[in-house]
């Protein structure tokens, strides 16, 4: 999956997303790489403008949908 760079996060390095999939990629700046499942285009969008990418991931992401480290 592409990813692209995230600016301006002390946490994500970089996001990418297949809406075919619903498939959201997170890397972050230690190198480590989750795949989150069936998150909507609706919360992707919200996350890729949410000020705070790691808030964001922590209120909104994490512990909601089921994930994969890779």
């Amino acid at each position: 999956m592409n990813r692209i760079p995230v600016v301006l996060s002390s946490n994500v390095a970089s996001v990418g997303y297949d809406p075919k999939t619903q498939t959201l990629e997170v890397e972050f700046h230690n190198g480590t790489v989750y795949q989150y499942f069936d998150v909507p285009q609706s919360v992707y969008d919200a996350f890729m403008s949410a000020e705070s990418k790691g808030g964001f991931l922590k209120s909104s992401i994490k512990g909601v949908y089921r994930f994969a480290k890779l």
